[in-house]
């Protein structure tokens, strides 16, 4: 693997002729490369010249260094190399993601999918001598790097090449765990033939997965590594990061917190300068086949350098993952929080209250409509209900009610079906079913409210927001947020957090708007302190 900072005395290889002809060199007169290769033109080097690049060449392919692709990359431009979404992965990452290979296995087979020139390949195999490893890829001149690589390095008896694509990729059983590990190409949709994007609809489909066609290549690769995974296999993928927040990236995300079985998310920062020749935010992403980990470590690195063994990060509760549509905010929080500390949103989700989309016609006071009973809940409507309520909302506390009217009303007996169809008939005169909400709902009458949140809270005002206990079981309209916790907490642990947000929240913590408004957004509470679970059954 060539290191950028590492200047090389080698010769300059300056055409693809000149590469080719040193990769014959260092293959010598061996005949199993293919038609697609014996057809690429090489340069003839003179014996002296010859003898000495392949002395030169083959001391650097066995120092660790990739002196081929090095070449490859300079002498290829990056738009040369974009419709194969060839980038190749400086020394520092794959250190990174071999050391965590090492620290969580011993493969009997390792598999590199888009193999280039083989820094994975090399890495990969000194880790593990005992490893069989197989190599893909569909550049016939990556191939041709690939099997010079490894015929200098002394490999060739434990390494198989495939020129063809990994997707297609005939991967026999063997005794023992496979690592698959490799940087899989970056290509757009647009460049993917459509037998492909049909296979990767279909193949998704078959596991109850959702898949887009215009999903980029990594994310094909991602499906066929589950496809050709076992139990007990594990791995390790660079790519961008674009596929944690964009709609057609949640294949991804769903093998990882399924099939693939996601153990870590290592992002990088774009100007960490990962690819010298892409300006993208990296990912790389750990997994082991077959497992359901509870949570899934997730860090944000400001350099190569930060990125160690890839053991380290904030663990993210699996159920958070799951309702998270982008997964980048949850690397944003540095993964340094105080001992005893979690995050509010690894316990709780936080939910706004329903829109009624015309308060005038869905709150009212209990004695002025006449409805059934059981459609008039009582709601927080206004702030001012939890400000005022001070630690607890009681069943004594003067709510209004929001009318909440099934879809199906034919749920209604013939005299209860009477009452609502004359509230309707007047709401209609009110035009409540004219409104924006009310016209992007299944039934314009049915506001949605929410189960009763055992905790509900402010969240704008020029004030620190009211944390207050739920006893009345009132819901809430969008006027407050609703804790809900991700699992059953006891009455105790409940109280407990309630009393911490209401003394250590504070308007720094919200983002303030002119005029000294402070507001916090659901994401933005989840992200608030408190102590962590045990801490809170303790009473503190």
């Amino acid at each position: 693997m060539s290191d950028p900072s590492s200047p090389s005395e080698l010769p300059t290889l300056k055409t693809v002729e000149e590469l080719v002809g040193a990769t014959r060199l260092l293959l010598g007169d061996r005949d199993e490369q293919t038609a697609a290769e014996q057809r690429m033109p090489g340069y003839e080097f003179s014996t002296s010249v010859g003898g000495e690049l392949r002395r030169s060449l083959s001391r650097a392919i066995r120092a660790g260094e990739d002196p081929l692709g090095d070449a490859f990359c300079a002498i290829q431009s990056p738009d040369e190399r974009r419709p194969l979404g060839q980038t190749y992965t400086p020394a520092a990452v794959i250190r990174a993601m071999s050391g965590w290979a090492t620290d969580h296995g011993k493969p009997a087979r390792v598999v590199d999918p888009g193999a280039g020139s083989g820094r994975y390949v090399l890495a990969a195999a000194r880790k593990f001598p005992t490893a069989k490893v197989v190599a893909a890829d569909i550049d016939p001149l990556a191939v041709l790097m690939l099997r010079a690589n490894v015929a200098a390095a002394g490999l060739g008896d434990r390494v198989q090449i495939v020129l063809g694509d990994y997707r297609a990729l005939d991967l026999p059983r063997v005794d023992g765990a496979t690592l698959f590990i490799g940087n899989p190409p970056y290509v757009r949709h647009h460049a993917i033939e459509p037998a492909w994007k049909e296979w990767l609809v279909a193949t998704a489909k078959t596991r109850g997965l959702d898949a887009s066609g215009l999903a980029g290549l990594h994310v094909h690769f991602f499906l066929a590594t589950a496809e050709h995974a076992r139990k007990g296999d594990y791995g390790t993928f660079i790519t961008s990061a674009e596929w944690m927040d964009v709609n057609y990236g949640r294949l991804v995300r769903q093998l990882l917190l399924g099939p693939l079985g996601g153990q870590s998310l290592h992002v990088l920062e774009p100007d960490a300068e990962v690819f010298a020749d892409a300006a993208t935010t990296a990912a790389i992403a750990c997994f082991k086949i077959g497992e359901v980990p509870e949570s899934m470590k997730v860090r944000r690195v400001a350099t190569v350098g930060d990125l160690g063994r890839l053991g380290k990060g904030r663990a993210v509760p699996r159920a958070r993952l799951a309702e998270e549509n982008r997964w980048s905010v949850l690397t944003r929080v540095t993964p340094k929080l105080p001992q005893g500390y979690i995050e509010l949103g690894d316990l709780c989700r936080v939910h706004r209250g329903s829109v009624t989309g015309a308060n005038a016609v869905w709150v009212t006071r209990s004695d002025t409509v006449d409805l059934p009973e059981q459609v008039l809940y009582r709601s927080v409507t206004k702030a001012r209900d939890l400000f005022t309520a001070g630690e607890r909302l009681g069943h004594e506390a003067a709510l209004r009610r929001v009318i909440d009217l099934p879809v199906d009303l034919d749920v209604f007996e013939a005299d209860e079906r009477a009452q609502v169809e004359r509230f309707l008939k007047d709401a209609k005169k009110r035009k409540a079913h004219e409104g924006y909400v009310a016209r992007n709902r299944k039934a314009w009458w049915r506001v949605g409210l929410r189960e009763p949140a055992p905790v509900l809270a402010t969240y704008m005002a020029r004030r620190p927001p009211a944390f207050v206990r739920n006893d009345a079981s009132a819901r809430h309209i969008n006027i407050a947020h609703g804790l809900y916790p991700r699992q059953e907490l006891s009455e105790n642990a409940l109280d407990s957090l309630a009393t911490h947000l209401r003394t250590a929240v504070t308007l720094a913590q919200g983002r303030t708007y002119a005029g000294g408004l402070t507001k916090f957004e659901p994401k933005e509470m989840e992200r608030l302190l408190i102590p962590s679970l045990e801490v809170l059954n303790e009473g503190a």
